[in-house]
């Protein structure tokens, strides 16, 4: 699923609705929507390509953006796991609590 790509010159990104938008209309819900969906699909971007985005705040937003979704999608399994242990620590505190107070 492409999440952000260049058209017209201009970057776009894909709102919650599956249409893309112009870059420089993003709220934080749909950086919010784009997060959660780096983590949970197969996503992929346009490369950031200064010479491709003549907007100067196209090209501003897009490679910061572009930046953050790649790391994070890169970082995704280590993201995972970080999340997995949190939660496996917390049922396992909790499950001893709960075995302390049925003794």
């Amino acid at each position: 699923m492409k999440l952000l790509k260049i058209d017209n010159n201009l970057g776009h990104f894909l709102d919650r609705s599956g249409k893309f938008q112009p870059i420089d209309r993003i709220t934080k819900e749909d950086l919010l929507s784009l997060v959660d969906l780096t983590l949970n699909e197969e996503v992929e971007f346009d490369q950031y390509d200064k010479e491709k985005i003549r907007n100067q705040a196209h090209q501003i937003v897009y490679r910061s953006i572009h930046e953050k979704l790649r790391g994070l999608r890169d970082r995704k399994q280590e993201f995972i796991d970080e999340s997995e242990r949190l939660y496996l620590a917390e049922y396992e505190r909790y499950k001893d609590e709960i075995s302390q107070q049925g003794a």
